[in-house]
């Protein structure tokens, strides 16, 4: 199976995103907190988040997974910082439609994470690609909350 060039520019971007994630560790004062798992391959993913003002201020993930959860991990926290909680929940949704479907309506809503779609070619994959992104649902909705 021979990779296009465009092919081998998305696999490098993910390995990148994924070897030197933005946004990995712990944040001083989260208001949001959630711990999520894939238990069909083992990821675990910490999100903690700062919402403040009716805006998502900050992001980071930490934990242990694939190169692709831990390259959504990156991708999807840079992109929901400045972002209100509703915008987020759209964002989980449109992210959801585009590694299932390999399309979406709105997937310029996502930024650089849109790049994933090519993960609808693996159905297997699909959950590590969506763990980040859920978690940003779950902590906005029912994680810990620090406020």
């Amino acid at each position: 199976m021979a990779l296009t060039k465009l092919d081998q520019l998305y696999r490098q971007v993910i390995l990148d995103e994924a070897n030197h994630p933005r946004h990995h560790g712990t944040l001083a004062a989260p208001t949001h907190t959630i711990t999520v798992r894939n238990p069909s391959c083992g990821d675990v993913l910490t999100l903690q988040l700062r919402v403040a003002d009716g805006v998502v201020q900050d992001a980071a993930f930490a934990g242990s997974g694939c190169t692709i959860s831990q390259a959504s991990g990156s991708l999807m926290t840079d992109q929901i910082i400045g972002q209100t909680p509703a915008v987020v929940q759209q964002m989980v949704q449109t992210f959801s439609q585009l590694v299932i479907d390999g399309t979406a309506p709105d997937a310029d809503l996502l930024g650089d994470a849109a790049i994933l779609s090519g993960v609808h070619q693996f159905p297997a994959r699909i959950k590590c690609a969506t763990l980040a992104w859920k978690a940003a649902s779950q902590a906005l909705t029912e994680g810990e909350h620090n406020d």
